[in-house]
This record gives C-alpha cells, sequence and structure tokens, in this order.
C-alpha cells in the first residue's frame, strides 16, 4: 500500500478480453494496486491479478445501466487521497473512446497523480482475428477509428469518412449498422469489403465478413451484437473469410462461438 500522500491513479488498457494480450507493465500495475475499478467490458479475470485489491465494479454500456462517471472519479480522487493506488481497468485500449479524457482532465484538476498504460484496442484485436492489415499499402494509407454514438446522439460525418478512402473501424455501430452502411454505400461501392467482428479478442469472438451492401444482414444472420467492431474498407478483402458463401459464414461465426 501507498503511504502519506503518495497515492496515485493508472488507468489500465485491460485489451479486448484474453489475458495473454496486457502487457507486463499492465500486469506490474495491478499487482501494486491497492483499488481496482474495473470496467464492465474487460475480462473479469483479470482481478486475479490483483490479489490485495479491493475490487469495485463501475461498468459503463450502451444501452445499459451504467455507473454515472462523475460518480467514478469521485471514488478514484477519494481513495488516491487516501494515499492508495488506484487501478482504473479499462476494456481495449484506455485512450481510444474509453472516457480517458475525462477522467484524466477530473484527476489533474483535483491534483491527483496519474498515470496511463497503453494496451491493445478491440480494432486491432478485430483484424488479427480476420488477418488482415488495417494500412495494407496495397489498398489504402491509413485507418480511422470513429465511434457511432456520439455525445450529443448526432452521428458523424459518414459521407465524409468513406471519401477518404481509409479503412474505418467503427466502433459502438451496431444497434445502427444498417443506416449507417447505407449512409456509407452513397459514396463507397456497395461492393466494399465489410467484416464484423464481435468480442473481439476473446474466447468468445465471432465475425462473418461480405460486403458493404451485405454486411448487415450477415451480421444480423449470425446473431451479432455489441460489443462489436466493424471493419470497411478494401484492406478486408485480404481475410480469408471474405470470399465465404453467406451460408459458410453463418457456420463459422457458430463454430467459433461453440
Amino acid at each position: 500500500m501507498t503511504t502519506g500522500n503518495e497515492g496515485k491513479v493508472t488507468l489500465v488498457s485491460a485489451g479486448p478480453g484474453d489475458l495473454d494480450l496486457l502487457t507486463l507493465k499492465a500486469v506490474k500495475v495491478l499487482a501494486s494496486a491497492d483499488v481496482v475499478l474495473l470496467d464492465d467490458l474487460a475480462n473479469p479475470e483479470i482481478v486475479t491479478l490483483a490479489p490485495q485489491a479491493r475490487v469495485i465494479r463501475v461498468g459503463k454500456r450502451g444501452g445499459c445501466r451504467s455507473t454515472p462517471q462523475a460518480f467514478i472519479e469521485r471514488l478514484m480522487q477519494r481513495y488516491a487521497r487516501r494515499g492508495l493506488h488506484v487501478v482504473r481497468v479499462k476494456g481495449g485500449d484506455a485512450l481510444l473512446f474509453g472516457r480517458a479524457g475525462e477522467e484524466l482532465a477530473a484527476l489533474r484538476n483535483a491534483g491527483v497523480t496519474v498515470e496511463i498504460v497503453n494496451g491493445v484496442s478491440s480494432a486491432f484485436a478485430a483484424a488479427a482475428g480476420l488477418g488482415v492489415s488495417l494500412t495494407h499499402r496495397d489498398h489504402c494509407q491509413g485507418v480511422i477509428f470513429v465511434t457511432a454514438h456520439l455525445r450529443d446522439h448526432s452521428e458523424p460525418d459518414w459521407q465524409a469518412l468513406a471519401a477518404t478512402g481509409m479503412t474505418l473501424a467503427i466502433y459502438m455501430g451496431m444497434s445502427r449498422i444498417e443506416s449507417l452502411c447505407a449512409t456509407l454505400a452513397g459514396t463507397l461501392p456497395t461492393t466494399t469489403p465489410a467484416a464484423v467482428v464481435q468480442w473481439a479478442g476473446s474466447a468468445n469472438e465471432r465475425r462473418v465478413a461480405g460486403t458493404l451492401g451485405t454486411i448487415a444482414a450477415h451480421a444480423s444472420a449470425a446473431g451479432l451484437g455489441s460489443p462489436a467492431i466493424i471493419l470497411v474498407g478494401n484492406a478486408i478483402a485480404e481475410s480469408a473469410s471474405f470470399g465465404m458463401h453467406p451460408h459458410d459464414k453463418e457456420i463459422e461465426a457458430q463454430r467459433l462461438s461453440a
């Protein structure tokens, strides 16, 4: 346990689920934790790496009852001010769509020392599962990470994003996959390769591949939902799953979930 006024907060990236994907630094930080604030999307078994810590579950899931963000921030400050090492465990990479910006600002404004441990984001885990490079130089010049769930409930400028020609890694988009694919198809050919990967990088991973015009139906037929990553772009054609018949895709999804 830390002593005196040496309390601090570490934002730890828990990765997409497989504990083997944690960094060595994350494992070391967890071992030294006094308090663990556990994200709902993180593998719950991660707490075994923090044997001396008090574990507080602070789940935040779209469309579900969630722990208020302000309450999480107050918890971090409260325990850090007691001289404790607080580890805020966040699914994927802490700095990508995890509200880390808000937490960093709150902690810094409160004078609390805060550190960050990077990790594997679910988009990279999804690409690994598909066996593709998101930035394959024969197909694109980059990748765009974008959330379909904006704070004011508006949507990104899908047409502008599509016009970049880059691979799109879309987070939190399953509730509107049909409409966003239709909008993207206003700029991109409906034959543009696409894929959906649910629970990427975890033991429960399931995935389907298709095109911009078919991927929503394929995902629905396979029963895929959140949390999932939607990948769109010509680089996705490099996946071995891309040429599969829709029926085969469903069989593959069932096999992966068995």
